[in-house]
């Protein structure tokens, strides 16, 4: 339980700051996307029931206040959290190689998607505009933002498991 109120908080707090704070320190109209650095990290740190739950929480967060259409950043987050819990078994909390490339893999995913539903049916077919002016710049800046970000996430992580470990063993 208190897991589940954490991650519910983490989504919470990480999109007040996506929506807020990084709205206003944005560069030229791009702002990074802190809700896939927290969807693809907790499918990688906790595996792909946690990965998939998370990314439906984000991407109904976003539906819920930014989409056009309930359903469409549930699935594509639900998505990539599903594909990064699949890389638990070879995760290892020290190296923050497989973190950046998981996380800028999905990024880079995410905004493929996007660009595929929200605009490529809509009949706009300027995808080297929509790569250079969005979808690199937005790539760039949650890297950046990854690097802090996810210790943090990774130490919260840790702190959660350790508690879950004292709690089974007094109940053995």
């Amino acid at each position: 339980m208190k897991r589940k109120i954490t991650v519910v908080l983490i989504v919470v707090i990480c999109f007040l700051l996506q929506s807020t704070l990084f709205k206003a320190l944005s560069i030229a109209s791009i702002s990074p996307n802190l809700l896939i650095i927290v969807t693809s990290s907790f499918g990688f740190m906790r595996g792909k029931k946690e990965g998939l739950l998370t990314g439906f929480l984000c991407g109904l967060c976003i539906d819920i206040f930014y989409g056009e259409t309930i359903g469409t950043y549930a699935m594509i987050y639900m998505y990539l959290g599903y594909i990064n819990g699949r890389f638990r078994k070879i995760f290892f909390p020290e190296d923050i190689k497989l973190p950046i490339i998981l996380i800028t893999a999905s990024d880079f995913v995410c905004n493929i998607l996007i660009y595929f539903f929200q605009f490529l049916f809509r009949g706009r077919f300027h995808f080297l505009y929509y790569a250079i002016h969005i979808i690199i710049p937005e790539l760039v800046y949650t890297i950046l933002v990854t690097v802090f970000l996810y210790f943090i996430l990774l130490k919260i992580n840790q702190k959660l498991e350790l508690a879950e470990k004292r709690s089974t063993r007094r109940v053995v």
